[in-house]
């Protein structure tokens, strides 16, 4: 296929119960009674898939079991993105003629309508405590930026120019959102602050920029840029500053992605009509192609623990998903049915 184009479950604690012994007065006993135990839910992974006629969106273990389909409207329904805190995800519905914003709980229950008229492929973005999702609309006759509460209300449009702005990313500190624009003429980075105000462009070059990617601690950003003949990866400081170029070679790569813990970045590299999935350390050293077919390898996203990726491949003859190291190339397969749009759980 062409390429289309991160949160915690709450804490189960089990409490020892019973009687308490009497307190004894000699200093050999101990009565404290054991830690309580705590039991943290597995991160699953929700994706689409069109098995029971059309798209729909469905949840698995990260082991690819007890696949769950969580919609079941006559449309198609795509794009799935969880909260920070595991409990709801949002996601694209074609409904009424036009693609349409959604909420779920992470069961399936209390769908609710958010808003309308959103572009169906754009990148949309939760704010870190979870309250605000930020995405692209067109309904001005122009893609604009906009935000919206988790609950339906407060619709704001963060951006005001002609030029097309998108591509929305919420820092991880929840104060700024980076997005892209061709305001001065061609594609750059911007950072705007989380209300829209006092937006700054960042990057500056000819060439265009784009794709977005705030690192963990929200001091740098990730983005793609052609300026050096190719589209490569690069790091700038948050205020734009220090520029680095992240990787070098003949292959366009872009749709970079930061692991957890801030120490490597995952991206897309194109080589031809082949699309791959590699890993690089935020040093630039030690650069792993973790695929390697002629079939089509994308859309992927970090586990939370950073020791796997999630990804569709299409080495099988149909889109499915896959589960990988970024140590290694042994991918495994969850589906085994056509299914796109993977994301992880917190």
């Amino acid at each position: 296929m062409k390429p289309i184009s991160i949160l915690s479950f709450p804490v189960l604690c089990v409490l020892a119960t019973g009687s308490q012994p009497a307190r004894s007065t000699s200093p050999e006993s101990d009565d404290r009674q054991p830690a309580p135990t705590v039991q943290r839910a597995q991160p699953k992974i929700a994706f689409s898939s069109k098995r029971d006629g059309n798209w729909e969106i469905y949840v698995m273990d990260a082991d690819g079991r007890q696949q769950t389909r969580l919609t079941t409207s006559p449309s198609q329904d795509r794009f799935p993105v969880w909260s920070p805190n595991g409990r709801q995800i949002v996601f694209g519905s074609e409904r009424a003629g036009q693609w349409e914003l959604w909420v779920m709980e992470s069961d399936g229950s209390r769908l609710m309508l958010l808003t309308t008229g959103i572009v169906a492929k754009g990148p949309r973005s939760w704010s870190p405590d979870g309250a605000q999702i930020v995405f692209e609309s067109d309904r001005d006759a122009n893609r604009e930026i906009y935000s919206i509460r988790a609950d339906g209300t407060r619709l704001a449009r963060l951006t005001h120019n002609p030029a097309e702005d998108y591509s929305p990313r919420w820092s991880p500190d929840g104060t700024k959102i980076a997005f892209v624009s061709s305001r001065d003429g061609n594609r750059e980075i911007y950072l705007m602050q989380a209300d829209g105000g006092h937006p700054t462009r960042l990057s500056n070059h000819p060439a265009p920029d784009g794709s977005p990617a705030w690192s963990p601690d929200s001091k740098r950003i990730a983005f793609t840029s052609s300026r050096d003949g190719n589209r490569e990866i690069y790091l700038m400081d948050a205020d734009g500053e220090h520029l680095t170029r992240l990787t070098s070679d003949p292959a366009e790569d872009d749709l970079p992605l930061w692991s957890p813990d801030g120490t490597r970045i995952a991206f897309r590299s194109v080589r031809g009509e082949n699309y791959d999935i590699e890993v690089v350390q935020v040093d630039g050293h030690r650069r792993t192609r973790l695929t390697a077919t002629p079939e089509y390898d994308g859309s992927f996203t970090w586990s939370p623990d950073g020791m796997r990726l999630a990804c569709i491949s299409a080495r099988n003859g149909y889109d499915a998903i896959y589960v990988l190291s970024p140590d290694s190339a042994a991918p495994i397969r969850l589906t085994t049915q056509q299914s796109l749009d993977p994301r992880w759980s917190p």
